[in-house]
């Protein structure tokens, strides 16, 4: 099940920093995180999805580069998003 414009429309008003607000960072993160849980799940029922693998590696380096960025930049607002989205550090 692939993450969904209303799924994403509830993050967005969940983490935007203003009205309107599709690309800061922590929303960015958050849809990221919907879409890596989502393959999780895929890949948990197919084991030999070599593709979705590679993907899901992707989209975990591009976060990963994301909250780097974040921290440096406030790290108040990364330690609320790590905590939102239950996610290590």
């Amino acid at each position: 099940m692939a993450v969904t414009k209303s799924d994403k429309q509830g993050i967005i008003e969940k983490f935007a920093n203003k009205k309107e607000d599709t690309g800061s960072a922590e929303v960015q993160i958050a849809i990221l995180t919907a879409k890596i849980e989502n393959l999780k799940e895929h890949l948990a029922e197919h084991k030999k999805d070599n593709h979705s693998r590679r993907w899901i590696m992707i989209m975990v380096a591009k976060r990963r580069k994301m909250l780097a960025y974040l921290k440096k930049k406030n790290q108040e607002k990364y330690e609320e998003v790590i905590a939102a989205l239950e996610i290590r550090k």
